[in-house]
């Protein structure tokens, strides 16, 4: 039996500057982090005397003799694409709920791809890993994806990304210590209760970007990738300065498509700033799922209070990427 584990991450700057139809044209860039929690993937070879050659676990329990029976997408475009004849039960387990905006579906086909190659003796690097995994999502399903989450799952820490046609890069970022931990302790998550679908609240923004109604808001997020850095990088840089920075990212992220906020989430976002928050987003394609807040330590009380009804998730950053934890 193996066990993967594959972390979320947290994107603060660049977001939508990684899907195919801007950077095959612009080049695009991205800098987030993995966080401290995970999706953990087990996998192992049935016995031959089963009466079923599949069993997957995840929020539905699927028994199945053929690999076509089996509803989970992912699931069976990856044994299909590895040429996997074995039987196999495999089991999925999360530390937060699917389809909130960190990057699940991704850390879960980065996840489930080492797993499976580490089960039948292959050691793919996690470049490899990541390729792979774009592929599944991007080609075989045809997913509105872009290419940040399955390179932040399989790499982890804090990163800078950056795309071309040509080539997708992963620049770890070796910040002061201090420095790190400033910004992290200065960030709060909250839960807003809501689940979506990416692809569903992305359609528009897609359509947008092929059209290039949005390619001005698309450069300004893109030039807040160096000024993210900058901000940390400079040791004598006010750390303040990141949170002001996101929210500017935030007002610009929400006229790529009228389906990344709403009357609900503006009231959240709202009611955090006025609490003494300075900037915040909603992590991956908006719509639902969750917040994060840049928020001074010393008004981090009040912001809690404002936001009392949302579930906080405490977070750290993580920097390992997938790993085996069981074989």
């Amino acid at each position: 039996m193996i066990i993967s584990k594959t972390p979320f991450r947290v994107s603060f700057f660049g977001g939508g500057t990684d899907y195919p139809d801007y950077f095959h044209t612009f080049g695009g860039s991205v800098v987030s982090t993995t966080i401290n929690h995970y999706i953990y993937v087990t996998v192992k070879i049935t016995p031959l005397i089963n009466d079923y050659k599949y069993r997957i676990s995840y929020s539905k329990l699927e028994f199945c003799n053929d690999v076509e029976e089996i509803q989970h997408p992912v699931v069976r475009e990856v044994i299909k694409l590895l040429n996997i004849t074995e039987g196999l039960e495999i089991n999925i387990f999360s530390d937060l709920p699917a389809k909130t905006g960190i990057g699940s579906s991704s850390s879960f086909t980065v996840g489930i791809l080492n797993a499976m190659h580490t089960l039948f003796g292959r050691n793919l690097s996690k470049k490899e890993l990541a390729l792979q995994a774009i592929e599944v999502e991007q080609v075989i399903l045809k997913e509105r994806v872009g290419v940040q989450d399955q390179l932040a799952a399989a790499f982890g820490g804090f990163n800078h990304m950056t795309f071309t046609k040509d080539n997708l890069e992963v620049i770890p970022l070796k910040f002061n210590n201090r420095r790190v931990l400033a910004l992290q302790s200065n960030l709060l998550m909250f839960y807003t209760g809501v689940s979506r679908f990416a692809s569903d609240i992305l359609k528009e923004q897609i359509q947008n970007t092929q059209e290039k109604k949005v390619n001005v808001e698309l450069g300004h997020i893109h030039e807040m990738v160096e000024k993210g850095i900058e901000i940390i990088n400079n040791d004598e840089a006010n750390i303040d300065n990141f949170g002001t920075l996101l929210h500017q990212a935030w007002l610009t992220k929400k006229k790529l498509s009228t389906t990344i906020s709403n009357a609900h989430l503006d009231d959240i976002y709202d009611r955090a700033m006025n609490a003494g928050a300075l900037g915040g987003k909603l992590l991956g394609a908006g719509g639902g799922g969750f917040f994060v807040f840049y928020v001074p330590l010393e008004k981090q009380v009040a912001v809690q209070k404002a936001l009392a009804e949302l579930k906080e998730v405490i977070f750290e950053f993580e920097d390992e990427g997938t790993s085996i934890i069981y074989k």
